[in-house]
């Protein structure tokens, strides 16, 4: 049983282009955007304190992302860059909400998969990133990266096998991965993850 989707599309090489062009707003975002994923794992837990199942990998979880973002503050510190004034809203991931059910049941399995598609295509984006680094360590930290986040991206389907038929989490998976496809293609290219 595959427990991640095949992204819908591929990020383009003007993404790439960008963010190889200022790497360090790209440091700014990627800083924001591991703060976030720590905060969502963490909300699951808040919001479904009852579904003791998947508690304990939501910690962890929330505590890896906290991690990255130490990380790549660290790195960000060595470079003299800071963390941007406020943290702005990802358009990406609030278009992306924006597809979810609103019923209790249905919006928890969303939010599940879109947690595991998001954490795909971040995976798909630290793969381009340590693909057109040149040698060193900030190579070496984004090629680990891509296997921390493709790893997260299998365990939200995992989570939602716990609750739902797989024939259910599968066929929305798919659904909100071509929905994905299609948010992304309108998100301006910047030197950002989303």
């Amino acid at each position: 049983m595959k427990l991640s989707v095949e992204l819908a599309s591929e990020s383009s090489k003007e993404w790439v282009e960008a963010v190889m062009n200022d790497f360090d707003s790209f440091l700014q975002d990627h800083a924001d955007c591991e703060r976030k994923a720590s905060a969502m794992a963490m909300s699951f837990v808040a919001k479904f304190p009852d579904r003791v199942e998947i508690i304990p990998e939501l910690i962890e979880t929330a505590a890896e992302e906290l991690e990255h973002f130490q990380q790549v503050y660290e790195i960000m510190e060595s470079r003299g860059v800071q963390l941007p004034a406020k943290m702005g809203q990802d358009m990406y991931v609030k278009e992306l909400v924006d597809h979810c059910r609103s019923d209790v049941e249905n919006r928890f399995l969303d939010r599940l998969l879109l947690a595991s598609i998001v954490e795909c295509r971040g995976a798909e984006r630290f793969r381009l990133v340590y693909e057109n680094l040149e040698e060193g360590e900030l190579k070496k930290f984004y090629h680990n990266l891509w296997a921390s986040e493709a790893k997260h991206g299998n365990i939200f389907v995992k989570m939602a096998l716990n609750y739902f038929d797989e024939k259910i989490v599968y066929d929305r998976l798919n659904e909100l991965n071509e929905i994905e496809a299609v948010v992304l293609s309108k998100q301006p290219i910047k030197a950002a993850l989303h």
